[in-house]
């Protein structure tokens, strides 16, 4: 059965539904848009612990709606959904096994409070034939001195446990007290042992003011906690504090301090119980490297991987223990470095063993291990999940990500690097339309989001529709990138904007020297920074793009701040934006006059991350300025636009306004 959920959770009334209402975006009549548009298809995937059962959350056809779909992988039966949500507000956010026949899943949704939207969260439990749905989030009165916006986080899954039980962390918000003895005073975070059958509660660790993270062995055993400072008014600073308890419990005692301004001290990710030790991430000679830390009272630390080229920013885990067995960094294509020779050999092995050798990760494993979840892809493939079963050696495919792509010839994506104005190599990736000889064709130049992000390697539907309709795209990594070290990112890319808006003119420079561009048909598209730097590469050169695609775009450095003002996090922003002359500078909005090309912009009107006001901004400056501009507005979607609808609807405009505007 599909589980229809309406339950009013702390204050809040979440209604997860089986009925959903058209997007109020129109479909494009364009069937490569609605292709290349349609959402990826599996969100998220779970194995269950005996490993003969797989969850799906899957996206459907209506909206932002999506479903938890499960199914047995003997064949004895197809997937179902046994659990939807419209996407509007809710969202269903991921799915896991907690036993054989029961999940949690965690849930989100928007709520407007005096005037601010903000994200509340759930955790639901439910059996896989779609009944016996319960919360698991506390819930909290009315008399509530603050929203009860965390509906907590899984720490331990409990592997070894046969009840159903977990570990999660729980946000205590304190109560009016008067008139009454059964308020809660209790403050801060703590972590709670849940048996998601019986809903019993058992106090684990007592809530603490400003901890903002702990971590588990995965045995059952909290080891570490972190405690983000704050300011006197109540915002949070950058600084972290960790405590760690040694394997036989005992007081907390101090771990170390990390500071994500500085880049100075040890940011621990997870518990090895075996070794008695935490990884994590710290920051040598410039680059980020994976690190293990003694928790034995020693606080002995050993680097375990480190480049001289790139950032190492992620720790490969794997299991229901999530136990860490390698960690990964991305050149050219994103590269793993195992710690387990046995998973070494076979993540090498299924590559070569899968067609055009993608890349492969480990999604999920049974208890034992013996079968695992995979997910493998490339440039040419969306990507797809397999389940592995070591003992028959026998690889089986479980889903595909993008089906609406099936029949459609991808194109190959090249790492190149090109030179800047000041003789720096900057890399990027060049995608030219399948069968093309890359010259003389329509450019697109498309930075990247963040600015604290990069492109990598890999399937991007939004560059490959523009290359399936004959554009040639460069995706550069401009230097504001993060992934390159200390030094790429330099301030940031607004407070060094000239450098990373230089880097992106410099690519459309390159593609024309090149040839693969023809002259005056080179065009920049970009989301959230991507659209502020499409926006300001016209800023520092006018002429060089004859057209502006901005999805999502900051475009006022100071609007960027006032809408994070009213919340704890406001100084951080105020700090990465910055004072001086670049706030003016480096605002498209406010240099509106000197920007020649024609400029298309769409935005969600429910973006918390670059409020649509700044989109309404810009197009008002650009038309008081004498300029060619239109705005798409959509409403009830987010920054992600997670509509096909809606997706369909921007490339199509996209690719017809670019073609106006090139002349094409």
């Amino acid at each position: 059965m599909t589980q229809v959920l309406s339950a009013a959770l702390a204050g809040l009334v979440l209604s997860v539904t089986g009925a959903f209402g058209a997007s109020a975006a129109g479909a494009a009549d364009n069937p490569a848009a609605k292709a290349f548009g349609a959402r990826q298809k599996v969100e998220q995937a779970s194995l269950s612990p005996d490993g003969m059962s797989v969850a799906l959350v899957q996206a459907l056809d209506d909206g932002q709606a999506s479903a938890l779909f499960v199914a047995r992988l003997d064949g004895s039966s197809q997937l179902k959904p046994i659990l939807t949500a419209s996407g509007d507000p809710e969202r269903l956010r991921a799915c896991d096994w907690v036993s054989n026949g029961r999940l949690v899943c965690r849930i989100s949704t928007r709520v407007l409070r005096d005037g601010l939207r903000l994200g509340f969260t759930r955790m639901i439990a439910i059996d896989a034939d779609g009944t016996k749905v319960q919360e698991l989030s506390a819930r909290t009165h009315g008399q509530a001195l603050g929203y009860h916006q965390d509906g907590g986080e899984i720490v331990d899954w409990l592997a070894g446990d046969a009840t159903g039980s977990v570990l999660m962390t729980r946000s205590y918000v304190p109560e009016v007290s008067t008139g009454s003895i059964l308020s809660n005073q209790k403050q801060g975070l703590g972590v709670e042992r849940i048996d998601t059958g019986t809903l019993k509660r058992t106090l684990l660790e007592p809530p603490r003011a400003d901890v903002v993270d702990y971590i588990s062995d995965q045995h059952g055993a909290v080891r570490l906690y972190g405690r983000q400072a704050k300011t006197t008014a109540g915002y949070t600073k950058a600084r972290i504090d960790y405590f760690y308890r040694q394997a036989d419990g005992g007081a907390w005692l101090p771990l170390g301090t990390y500071d994500d301004d500085t880049h100075e001290g040890f940011a621990p990710v997870a518990v090895d119980r075996d070794l008695n030790a935490a990884y994590g991430f710290e920051w040598v000679k410039g680059r980020q490297v994976v690190s293990r830390l003694a928790l034995d009272g020693t606080l002995a630390r050993e680097v375990l991987v480190a480049r001289d080229d790139v950032d190492v920013d992620q720790l490969i885990r794997i299991g229901r223990q999530n136990r860490v067995v390698g960690a990964s960094f991305a050149t050219d294509k994103r590269q793993s470095v195992f710690f387990d020779p046995t998973l070494r050999k076979l993540a090498a092995s299924l590559s070569k063993a899968l067609p055009g050798q993608p890349s492969v990760s480990f999604v999920d494993a049974s208890q034992d291990e013996s079968r695992l979840l995979l997910w493998a892809g490339s440039d040419v493939d969306p990507g797809r999940y397999y389940l592995y079963d070591k003992a028959t050696r026998r690889l089986s495919e479980v889903a595909p990500d993008r089906p609406d792509l099936a029949d459609i010839k991808l194109a190959t994506v090249q790492a190149v690097t090109y030179k800047a104005a000041d003789g720096t190599q900057v890399p990027a990736y060049l995608t030219l339309p399948p069968g093309s000889q890359g010259k003389a064709l329509p450019g697109i130049v498309m930075p990247h989001g963040g600015p604290g992000a990069r492109d990598e390697w890999g399937f991007d539907w939004l560059s490959q529709y523009f290359a399936h309709q004959g554009f040639a795209v460069l995706q550069p990594n401009f230097r504001g990138s993060t992934g390159y070290g200390e030094a790429w990112f330099e301030k940031n890319g607004f407070q060094s904007w000239r450098t990373a808006i230089g880097d992106v003119n410099d690519a459309g420079r390159w593609l024309t020297d090149q040839g693969i561009a023809a002259p005056g048909k080179l065009a920049v598209v970009g989301w959230s920074y991507g659209g502020y730097a499409a926006l300001q590469s016209s800023v520092l050169d006018p002429d060089l793009f004859k057209a502006i695609v901005a999805v999502a775009p900051v475009t006022d450095l100071d609007a960027l701040r006032e809408e994070a003002r009213g919340f704890t996090n406001y100084k951080l922003v105020d700090a990465f934006i910055g004072q001086g002359p670049h706030v003016k500078e480096g605002s498209p909005a406010q240099n509106a006059a000197r920007i020649k090309a024609p400029v298309l912009m769409f935005h969600g009107d429910q973006d918390d991350n670059v409020g649509v006001g700044e989109s309404r901004l810009m197009l008002s400056r650009l038309k008081s300025a004498g300029g060619k501009a239109e705005l798409v507005v959509f409403p009830g979607l987010d920054h992600q636009l997670d509509d096909s609808a809606a997706r369909s609807q921007m490339l199509d405009k996209a690719e017809a306004f670019l073609r106006a505007s090139l002349g094409l």
